[in-house]
């Protein structure tokens, strides 16, 4: 029997025929049902009861957002994953729908080309099963309230981290739970920090420009998608572009590449950490935050070898506690701290810092 059920929404038969059969092609999940709006969805949801559903965003009568509120408004927590276009009102649109409470997005494919196909695929299929698996631990965690004091211990322990020496940058990770987590640090920052800010976010390519304008049209900070050469300037927040590494070099200058992938994704949090590492050496401020898997974790250990500070989030407000994790267990993390902390912190240690 297989354990993961899945709606899928899209007003286009042939889209909904394509994401029922990768779904369905894999040995732990199907496809109970599909709909072509939400309005569909919300009355299927009446008798159906998926673990995840995978929701188009771009639909008449019922809109992926419009769904999305109407799924909050009755209190109905699925998780549930964005299939967008590359279209202008498409990626603004998924930006919408991922403060709105989607838990992640996958870029629609785009033609009938089988490499894009299966490119989309894995990504579908490997956010569909951490959707499942987050809804499971949010279960296990209503059961187990008793081990948030511990969870608080942890935390706690690291907040008397005495800060020497100056910052000259902050670099800073994330993946799953992502632009939400950014969005909260990010928007919480003043206007003058005094120095640059240089964040990689996984993120399918295409979408990290509209992710970048969303933060800079909400934030005191100036926020922009990187440039490959781009002076480095302070008080900017540098979003690494979707599909290319970012790096930090001494010519004072952003440089981006097409380097293979490291850990299954570019741009990756290790490549900007080690870069920028040998650049700014002790005076480096490192932030690693919510995401599957360890990207972050080497990166970590070179910033703290380094001299710098490091620091990452804790685990109960992480949506997947996979990197922070990862960081954690290195060993070299100065500061574990909720995503609401995360901000004061990085202004607390910039101030106490400054030159």
């Amino acid at each position: 029997m297989k354990n993961i059920k899945v709606i899928v929404v899209d007003d286009s038969a042939l889209m909904r025929k394509i994401i029922s059969d990768m779904i369905n092609s894999t040995v732990d999940m199907e496809v109970l049902d599909s709909c072509r709006n939400g309005q569909d969805l919300m009355t299927k949801l009446s008798v159906l009861k998926p673990h995840v559903i995978t929701l188009d965003v771009e639909m008449p009568i019922m809109d992926g957002l419009t769904t999305l509120r109407e799924l909050k408004k009755r209190n109905i927590e699925i998780p549930t994953i964005i299939l967008s276009s590359l279209s202008q009102s498409g990626t603004e649109l998924s930006m919408d729908c991922l403060e709105a409470g989607a838990f992640d997005i996958v870029s629609k494919p785009s033609g009938t080309i089988s490499l894009d196909i299966e490119k989309v695929k894995s990504e579908l299929l490997a956010k569909i099963k951490l959707a499942y698996g987050k809804k499971i631990n949010r279960l296990e965690e209503q059961t187990k309230t008793q081990e948030k004091p511990v969870l608080e211990v942890k935390r706690k322990a690291y907040q008397k981290l005495e800060v020497k020496g100056y910052i000259d940058a902050v670099v800073i990770g994330a993946s799953t739970g992502g632009p939400k987590a950014l969005y909260t640090v990010v928007t919480a920052l003043p206007e003058k920090v005094g120095v640059p800010i240089f964040i990689v976010q996984h993120m399918p390519v295409g979408f990290t420009k509209a992710f970048a304008d969303r933060l800079n049209a909400n934030s005191d900070i100036k926020v922009v998608e990187a440039q490959d050469k781009e002076l480095i300037q302070k008080d900017v927040v540098y979003i690494a572009p979707a599909g290319v590494h970012m790096e930090v070099w001494a010519d004072n200058r952003i440089h981006l590449n097409s380097e293979p992938s490291m850990w299954g994704v570019r741009p990756a949090v290790d490549k900007l950490f080690a870069s920028a590492s040998k650049v700014y050496e002790s005076h480096l401020l490192s932030v690693v935050l919510t995401g599957m898997g360890k990207d972050g974790a080497g990166g970590t250990i070179q910033v703290k070898d380094k001299g710098g500070i490091t620091i990452s989030q804790d685990e109960f407000t992480s949506t997947i506690y996979g990197m922070p994790k990862a960081t954690f267990e290195t060993g070299k993390v100065d500061l574990v701290c909720s995503i609401e902390e995360v901000p004061v912190q990085i202004v607390r240690i910039l101030t106490s810092t400054r030159r």
